[in-house]
């Protein structure tokens, strides 16, 4: 007698389970959640435009000339353009990061260094740019980590800042 009671019991609840997936005719329409407003203001997976993975045409840029990567472009482009003659191993525009492979200058081969470039801001700014550098050389026992000057890493900086500057200014000079 208990089976039958609990049978009916599960059969009755499938039956209204399966009943409640059945739409009415006229569908009512109600507000839209913050869930769906967010969703058309900032872009769908997938919809009129293909796959949108990082926002929709509405979504707001970051600071001058941000070019569509997360970045501020004259830093990043600034930065490429630093570090162009060493080899990259990984190049991030949307989280700013550029770190190279090692590099032997041909006039010290048994030297070799290596840096990690980050671009932290979406404005030109002074602290928009960090360096870090590392370097090895060659010894009995291979390749060991060794000293860098402190102020290698804020060359770089500079040296980025400056270039930076100067792609800003020649854009303007454009328009």
């Amino acid at each position: 007698m208990r089976a039958v009671s609990l049978l009916s019991v599960l059969l009755i609840g499938t039956v209204l389970t399966a009943c409640s997936s059945i739409l009415p005719q006229g569908e009512a329409s109600y507000p839209k959640t913050e869930d769906e407003r967010e969703a058309e203001r900032f872009g769908k997976i997938t919809g009129e435009d293909g796959i949108v993975l990082f926002g929709g045409r509405n979504l707001p840029r970051g600071g001058e000339g941000a070019g569509g990567i997360g970045v501020n472009t004259y830093l990043w482009r600034a930065s490429l353009d630093a570090l162009s003659f060493m080899p990259l191993s990984s190049a991030d525009p949307f989280g700013g990061v550029i770190i190279t492979d090692w590099y032997s200058p041909p006039q010290n081969p048994n030297e070799r260094v290596k840096v990690t470039l980050y671009v932290l801001d979406r404005d030109l700014r002074a602290d928009g740019v960090r360096a870090a550098v590392f370097r090895q050389v060659l010894g009995g026992a291979g390749w060991q980590d060794a000293a860098v000057d402190p102020r290698t890493g804020t060359d770089l900086e500079d040296a980025v800042l400056t270039r930076a500057r100067q792609l800003r200014i020649t854009n303007l000079n454009r328009k």
